[in-house]
């Protein structure tokens, strides 16, 4: 069946998410138009796409513990000269998201693997273009503030035109409502529940 490329993440809201998503093309970003404005929990991995049905089963697991939590951005940051990405900033809500990308690369699941850097929770409105784009991307967007309740989390897969497309959703268990595409915003707060010992 081959592999396929998939990516978990909290999609930011709108109106902030399309808000940012056109900042970032304005900016000169060409991949812009295909990423869906986001908080990556789980970066681009390629799995044998016979694995989904089980990589599916594991996040609806891992969502069912959870429940809504409060997130905010604010301000920008970069993660320059390391890596070429400014961002808006997690200011609240990053232990949440943290822990929830804890559980969905749990060691014990099918999507475990290691992170090429630290986990550092953020939305990327500026990736590999040139210093004074990404100059005015962390300037123009220093005062920039948003925020929403998380209520769950989404399974992309990038197709091969470089474009990434919902393809589940996963709403959390205690009380989190419907979630629709695309979710774009800032969340907050704590996850709740530990996972049961069993689970993931």
């Amino acid at each position: 069946m081959g592999t396929v490329t998939l990516g978990v993440s909290l999609a930011v809201p709108e109106p902030h998410g399309s808000f940012l998503q056109r900042k970032r093309e304005d900016f000169g970003d060409p991949a812009a138009r295909g990423i869906p404005t986001h908080i990556t929990l789980l970066p681009p991995t390629e799995v044998d796409a016979d694995a989904l049905p089980g990589i599916e089963r594991h996040l609806a697991t891992v969502a069912a513990v959870c429940r809504p939590f409060p997130l905010r951005l604010e301000g920008t940051g970069t993660f320059r000269p390391l890596s070429p990405v400014v961002f808006v900033k997690v200011v609240e809500g990053a232990r949440g998201c943290a822990v929830l990308q804890e559980r969905v690369r749990a060691a014990s699941g099918p999507c475990a693997r290691e992170l090429q850097f630290p986990y550092h929770p953020h939305v990327t409105v500026a990736h590999a273009i040139d210093e004074a784009a990404m100059d005015r991307a962390q300037t123009e967007l220093a005062d920039y503030s948003a925020a929403w309740t998380v209520g769950g989390f989404a399974l992309y897969e990038k197709g091969g035109d470089e474009v990434w497309r919902l393809e589940r959703e996963y709403p959390f268990g205690s009380g989190g409502g419907s979630v629709t595409l695309p979710r774009q915003a800032a969340e907050s707060a704590e996850l709740s529940r530990p996972p049961a010992a069993s689970s993931s």
